[in-house]
């Protein structure tokens, strides 16, 4: 085992409050990798892309106990295999997607899947997800969807490297989810927060991150 990569995951944990869930983005990152952080106390893994996942899933089916969690953008036609491969989906990003997954979740006749809304907060026409108006508006028909278990709110942050932009857009989130809350709806619960990355997970976790997905931090720099 990389004794590099078992110290990191340990340095991380020490610094992570306990009810903060680390996610391992392990895009490009090869299986044996994957084993690694695995044996050293990793159980939530993260994928960007269905086919890469699909692969790595194959080999890893001796470590039964991954929870897999889909990070990636995901296109209509591939919300089938994201329904019957992974156990968390971060990226449900607008209303066409939210009504298949419902829609398919009950034709498959499976248990709910765990379901994120992804939110744009700040304005960045490079990310996908509701706006923050749009997405209010769009409640009352997410609600109306019994066949997904929607747990909260996902985000990506448009690039910066200033510190005090990155806390308003996590604090928008979370207050996105307080407000959501308090209007009690039926089936949209928000207990999960899906925030931060390598570059931000800090200042997510101050701004109520229950979850943060790490590549860079925790695997170092992906090859060009």
């Amino acid at each position: 085992m990389t004794v590099d990569l078992t110290k990191r995951i340990q340095d991380l944990r020490e610094t992570i409050p306990p009810h903060v869930r680390l996610i391992a983005v392990t895009k490009t990152v090869s299986v044996e990798k994957i084993r690694e952080a695995y044996a050293a106390g990793v159980r939530d893994f993260g994928e960007n892309k269905i086919q890469e996942a699909l692969a790595k899933q194959e080999e890893l089916q001796d470590l039964d106990d991954i929870c897999w969690h889909f990070i990636g953008h995901l296109q209509s036609n591939k919300v089938k295999l994201a329904l019957t491969h992974f156990d968390w989906i971060h990226t449900c990003d607008r209303a066409k997607i939210a009504e298949r997954l419902d829609r398919l979740s009950a034709e498959l006749k499976m248990t709910p899947p765990n379901v994120l809304l992804q939110v744009k907060p700040l304005p960045d026409p490079n990310k996908y997800g509701w706006t923050i108006p749009d997405l209010l508006t769009a409640l009352p028909t997410l609600d109306q969807y019994q066949n997904l278990k929607i747990q909260g709110l996902m985000t990506i942050l448009p690039f910066t490297e200033s510190p005090d932009e990155m806390r308003t857009g996590f604090e928008k989130v979370r207050d996105l989810a307080q407000e959501i809350a308090e209007k009690k709806y039926s089936h949209l619960v928000m207990k999960e927060l899906s925030m931060g990355m390598s570059a931000d997970y800090a200042i997510a976790i101050e701004a109520g991150a229950t979850m943060i997905r790490l590549g860079r931090t925790i695997f170092g720099e992906r090859p060009a």
